[in-house]
């Protein structure tokens, strides 16, 4: 399990988290829409940076995240699930595989946590283990 700290201030600019129901962020009808209306996120109610928790729980999915890094970690989502599904790894298997490329412990190795860097690195190992397996 990641290593995850409770947000508390903004790690952008230094305004207050909360913890705050989904339909806060979304809207009450996209919430339910998309399914997460009992779903949880931490934001800043400044700058309005947040990170999603874990179904059902106030636990985390990562770090807190502004948009940017939001849509780029969303982006190394799509390529890296893509990648480790047809390469028939497990989801397991998968983290094992990316925390030895990233030289991470596995506890670390989550794209929830990860910088714009870290995300650009993880798009690139799934190109070059696609084109060489091709």
């Amino acid at each position: 399990m990641p290593l995850v700290e409770i947000p508390t201030i903004c790690r952008y600019c230094g305004g207050i988290v909360r913890l705050v129901p989904a339909s806060m962020v979304y809207g009450a009808a996209s919430a339910k829409r998309l399914k997460l209306e009992k779903e949880m996120f931490y934001q800043c109610q400044n700058c309005n940076a947040r990170v999603g928790c874990h179904k059902g729980t106030t636990r985390p999915l990562g770090n807190l995240a502004n948009e940017v890094l939001r849509l780029k970690r969303m982006e190394t989502h799509q390529v890296y699930d893509a990648f480790w599904k047809r390469s028939g790894m497990t989801r397991t298997q998968a983290y094992k595989w990316l925390a030895e490329q990233m030289n991470l412990t596995e506890d670390r190795a989550h794209i929830g946590s990860f910088e714009m860097d870290q995300c650009q690195m993880v798009i690139e190992l799934c190109k070059k283990n696609s084109e060489e397996a091709a």
